[in-house]
């Protein structure tokens, strides 16, 4: 088979600005209108639909604004078993109100905000208490919500065998200061699952056995699944115009 066949093009065939020359979208400084208590994760103003800037917008998307927006605390009667939850691991945690910064049931899924130091004691009461019994620990992941001050978020996901019961645990940490306690002596299944999220994210599980890369190798160079990552690429040559890799020419978020 053939290389492309070469064909002339008309000075007036590109556009008018190229794709090299627009600058990349900015990550905006809008309130999230949350109080002081937490940070939300969703801080910052987002304009237009695809994060692309000053490219000559011909859809009508690039003057859209995205206001931050985070699920709120929400208050009793939480529904479901969610009651439950939370009224058993009060009664068997003593420090549970200073451990819990706040209590979210979005999607019909609890999920439980956590200061760090008490991840693992709250992890164990939820355990071993018989009126919970959350014997199995099904996922450890990570989030970055680019533009919060506690961007990194570590997600732990739990399942009550005996009672039926969803949980999650979450974890927000900055990235100057990326430190959770590892949960592997309570659920040995999270090894491996903390050992990913520290690779993708770059978040420090305290006391794990073997906090090493899974999937990059050892000497790799940041952490791939930080929104922040350059995307890379290739720049490609397009009926005249050029086109850049896909980290130079639009923010990912």
């Amino acid at each position: 088979m053939g290389g492309p066949v070469e064909r002339p093009v008309s000075s007036d065939s590109a556009p008018e600005q190229s794709a090299g020359s627009a600058s990349p979208a900015t990550i905006g400084t809008g309130s999230g209108g949350v109080g002081p208590a937490h940070d939300a994760p969703y801080s910052t103003q987002n304009h237009g639909m695809f994060g692309v800037s000053g490219s000559g917008d011909t859809s009508g998307f690039g003057g859209l604004v995205r206001e931050p927006w985070t699920a709120p605390a929400t208050e009793r009667p939480y529904g479901s078993y969610f009651d439950d939850i939370v009224d058993a691991l009060y009664d068997a945690y003593p420090q549970a109100a200073e451990a819990i910064d706040r209590v979210v049931v979005d999607r019909n899924e609890l999920t439980l905000h956590l200061k760090r130091e008490h991840l693992v004691d709250v992890a164990r009461t939820l355990r071993d208490n018989e009126n919970l019994r959350f014997e199995l620990c099904s996922s450890v992941s990570g989030v970055d919500y680019l533009g919060s001050t506690k961007r990194l978020h570590s997600v732990t996901h739990l399942t009550s065998m005996t009672y039926r019961y969803r949980l999650r645990l979450e974890v927000s940490v900055s990235v100057e200061d990326p430190h959770v306690p590892s949960l592997t002596g309570v659920y040995p299944t999270t090894d491996w699952q903390e050992r990913e999220t520290f690779d993708m994210f770059g978040i420090v599980y305290d006391g794990h056995p073997a906090l090493t890369r899974i999937l990059m190798p050892d000497d790799w160079d940041g952490h791939p699944q930080r929104k922040d990552y350059p995307l890379g690429g290739i720049p490609v040559q397009y009926k005249g115009a050029a086109i850049p890799p896909a980290d130079e020419r639009r923010a990912y978020k």
